[in-house]
């Protein structure tokens, strides 16, 4: 059973996991799951963290291939249910931790490996950059970390335009719902409560600001994208904006 959540949830997960579980189970999302895995080649002895880990598409899958496996959401009721679907499947070494990815709750260089399939587009760039000062932290030298995420931007470059472009086009053949969804979604972009995916060239250089090492982000199909960098082994002591409780 997850913990009791103490963190505010804004997009209320806990009412969207039948949604999120039908979308977790398309081609599309369990071929980006195994991209992350093939790039993070984990091993029998490290223990790994997930982070948005939702229901468990990657979490379930990436269990049998480590020592164990801390899976953490905002969300209570994605935790009960990826908690459910390991004890079915007799996965013994998941841990379900409630919380945020701006403020950790686990020890300094806890981890050899942290990985996360689109969940950073829902914290703006702060919030990100919070978030990776806090898995640099929990992260053991040498450590690695593996991203996929939306990566483009609101911009004029030719492949923004043709994602948004796309996006817009594909809710628009939706009919009178699909109209609807582009207004309310218009709304939110103007109130600022859109999502805030972010692009290649700003994912990498949070990555090196956040002094990682070994960065590499790939452009993917349609808006995904893949980071990966690694902690150094020789390090200096972490400065303020890399300790735990950065954006608590």
């Amino acid at each position: 059973m997850a913990p009791a959540r103490t963190v505010e949830d804004p997009y209320d997960w806990d009412s969207r996991v039948e949604a999120w579980e039908e979308v977790s189970a398309t081609d599309a999302f369990r071929a980006l799951r195994d991209r992350i895995l093939e790039e993070a080649a984990p091993r029998s002895d490290e223990r790994a963290l997930d982070l948005g880990a939702g229901t468990g598409l990657l979490t379930r899958a990436l269990a049998p291939r480590v020592a164990s496996v801390a899976a953490l959401d905002i969300s209570e009721a994605m935790l009960e249910r990826l908690d459910a679907k390991a004890a079915a499947d007799g996965i013994p070494n998941i841990e379900v931790v409630a919380g945020d990815m701006r403020s950790l709750p686990f020890a300094d260089e806890e981890f050899d490996l942290v990985v996360s399939n689109y969940a950073f587009h829902h914290l703006d760039d702060e919030a990100k950059e919070l978030a990776l000062a806090e898995t640099r932290r929990v992260l053991r030298p040498g450590g690695r970390l593996v991203v996929v995420d939306m990566m483009f931007s609101l911009s004029l470059q030719p492949r923004d335009r043709r994602l948004v472009l796309s996006k817009i086009r594909a809710i628009a053949a939706r009919g009178p719902a699909g109209i609807l969804r582009i207004a309310r979604n218009a709304g939110r972009l103007a109130m600022g409560n859109w999502e805030h995916p972010t692009s290649p060239e700003t994912w990498e250089a949070m990555l090196l600001e956040r002094r990682f090492e070994d960065v590499r982000v790939e452009v993917l199909q349609q808006e995904a994208g893949l980071a990966t960098a690694t902690r150094p082994v020789n390090t200096a002591a972490p400065g303020p904006e890399s300790r735990r409780g950065a954006g608590a």
